[in-house]
């Protein structure tokens, strides 16, 4: 870089005198002195508690539902074992296999699924399913009140106690809503224009017929006179 001669500067706040040979390297050196770059800090995002899951409890090594009464799945190697367990299970099995786990603390018998004990368990662990989905994933709001809604018509003493054991709150759906778009409030401008044209074309064909007379009837045709003459 080519030297320009000797800068002499003063500074207004520290009252020393800078020299250097390079002014671009003087004021590089100064501007990094005198004005340091603001490391602004970030706002800190709040961890959300976690949520135990109910499919916690279920061991990896247990044996998924439909293999469980196989002899064979017990005697086989650690690979085929690893695909017959829940160690490589999807969500829906793991939910199923709860299930049936809750059923089986409530069922009168082995074949009972049509109990309100056994409706109870079956719809307490879809609704833990959706508490833990809801929680993951918060603004998912299609599937909120579903469950509780379903069982709120179905089985009001089991929504009530099932409510107060898990601690939900119910809140009722609004009566009518609709997302107002422009389309959709244009559409609806439309639809009340050519409504009250029609009510008003109606209304002047009600005038008209009231106004016009309404026909005169014929005359009967006078009968000729009996008789001769």
């Amino acid at each position: 870089m080519e030297r320009v001669g000797v800068l002499n500067v003063s500074c207004a706040q520290c009252s020393c005198r800078h020299k250097s040979g390079t002014v671009l390297w003087f004021i590089e050196q100064w501007t990094k002195s005198h004005y340091p770059v603001r490391n602004y800090t970030r706002a800190i995002r709040k961890k959300k508690p976690v949520m135990q899951s109910q499919l916690s409890d279920l061991p990896q090594t247990m044996l998924k539902m439909e293999y469980a009464a196989v002899p064979l799945a017990q005697t086989a190697d650690d690979l085929v074992k690893r695909l017959l367990t829940l160690e490589l299970a999807s969500h829906s099995e793991k939910l199923k296999l709860k299930t049936e786990q809750l059923i089986a603390k409530v069922w009168r018998d082995e074949a009972d699924r049509s109990s309100t004990e056994v409706k109870v368990a079956i719809l307490t662990s879809k609704i833990r399913n959706y508490q833990e989905h809801l929680h993951k994933h918060n603004k998912d709001k299609a599937n909120k009140r579903w469950m509780l809604m379903h069982l709120r018509v179905t089985h009001y003493d089991a929504f009530e106690h099932v409510c107060q054991q898990l601690g939900i709150t119910y809140t009722f759906p609004p009566e009518y809503y609709r997302h107002a778009t422009r389309r959709w409030l244009a559409k609806k401008a439309l639809c009340i224009k050519v409504f009250k044209e029609v009510q008003k074309q109606k209304l002047e064909q009600r005038k008209k017929i009231k106004q016009t007379p309404p026909p005169k009837l014929a005359e009967p045709a006078k009968t000729a006179a009996t008789g001769t003459q």
